[in-house]
């Protein structure tokens, strides 16, 4: 008795992945994304650039549908790039504070003592300012009703930190000594006065009696480095006979 020979199952052949067309996916997918974030920080420079010549035109209290209509978008483009007004103030202020710190340093380089070093860099400070003081005022306002430092304020801050470090450098100079209570503390209260002052100036009218930029940061150069009334001693401490007569 014959019998019929079993046949063989045959075992299914497993398929290959397609790892390339995965790569080349991934790949696409990866360009796509890279050429997003490009057009899209394109996008947010230009619309950072719009905002800036709005302010500089309308003033700092200009709405944001004032900033979008100006740029010819709407405000929720505006929104979605930064968020909300102190986003948008945020952005316009690093902006600024890049283009002020290049030109601070710049002058204090060109200078050959401290005094000028210093001189130079409230001179740089005013000028920027000056150039578009409803920027300067737009970036540097808080938007919060509390009164509380906005995120652009933030940035401003650090902005007069960083200077604060870098006319420690020509005070140390200038005083010959790091451990000095002068060089400690002088830094911070020159900032303030340098800030305080400049601000006012900057929100004077024009007059003849207005000193233009060179000339107010050679004034605060001095009340920095030589004090408002150098030239006057102090009075000399009555005598024991003054008093009595006095008397």
């Amino acid at each position: 008795m014959s019998s019929t020979p079993r046949r063989r199952r045959s075992l299914p052949i497993p398929s290959v992945p397609d790892t390339l067309g995965i790569v080349n996916a991934t790949q696409q997918l990866d360009g796509r994304s890279s050429r997003w974030q490009v057009h899209r920080e394109e996008r947010r420079r230009e619309l950072i650039s719009q905002s800036r010549r709005a302010v500089h035109r309308l003033g700092p209290d200009v709405s944001m549908e004032d900033i979008a209509s100006a740029a010819g978008t709407s405000k929720s483009v505006f929104y979605r790039y930064f968020g909300d007004k102190a986003g948008l103030q945020q952005a316009v202020g690093e902006i600024v504070i890049a283009q002020m710190q290049e030109k601070i340093l710049t002058a204090a380089k060109s200078a050959t003592t401290a005094k000028q070093g210093l001189s130079a860099m409230v001179s740089a400070y005013l000028q920027m300012a000056e150039t578009s003081p409803n920027v300067y005022v737009f970036v540097t306002r808080s938007t919060d009703a509390a009164g509380s430092a906005a995120a652009a304020g933030n940035a401003l801050g650090n902005f007069f930190d960083e200077i604060t470090a870098m006319i420690t450098v020509p005070m140390r100079e200038l005083l010959g000594s790091a451990d000095s209570p002068q060089v400690m503390y002088w830094p911070t209260a020159a900032i303030g006065l340098v800030r305080s002052a400049g601000e006012l100036w900057l929100a004077t009218p024009a007059s003849p009696a207005k000193p233009d930029h060179v000339a107010m940061a050679g004034l605060i150069t001095n009340w920095l480095t030589s004090g408002i009334l150098p030239d006057i001693a102090a009075p000399a401490s009555p005598t024991l006979t003054q008093t009595k007569e006095t008397a």
